[in-house]
């Protein structure tokens, strides 16, 4: 009789019942970063004005961009803010990006010949 409490069942055998890993929502966090930097530049801002705006070190602002640091949700919020952009449009369009490049990558198009 098979003993279920010893089975060691591989990882990657395991349903993950349609919930992404975690290297998704890491894509997602990279890529909110990514376009409030672009909007920050967009908008000619520097750290420092933003910072003024935000309440939010520069130096804190500066480890975010550089991927050094995490964002908090509170963080982020409060850097959009600074900013002048809208948080949850960012979420969203981060999120549709994070979803056309993995299915790029994981049904790529064959070269029509």
């Amino acid at each position: 009789m098979l003993d279920y409490c010893k089975v060691n069942v591989k990882a990657f055998l395991q349903p993950n019942f349609g919930v992404p890993g975690i290297r998704h929502y890491e894509a997602i966090c990279d890529e909110v970063i990514r376009l409030l930097q672009q909007e920050r530049k967009r908008r000619r801002l520097s750290n420092y004005a933003v910072s003024q705006r935000s309440g939010v070190s520069e130096s804190m602002l500066s480890l975010v961009e550089r991927g050094l640091r995490s964002p908090t949700l509170e963080l982020a919020l409060r850097i959009a803010d600074g900013i002048g952009t809208d948080l949850p449009a960012l979420i969203k369009k981060a999120e549709k990006k994070v979803v056309e490049e993995s299915s790029k990558r994981r049904f790529p198009r064959k070269a029509v010949s």
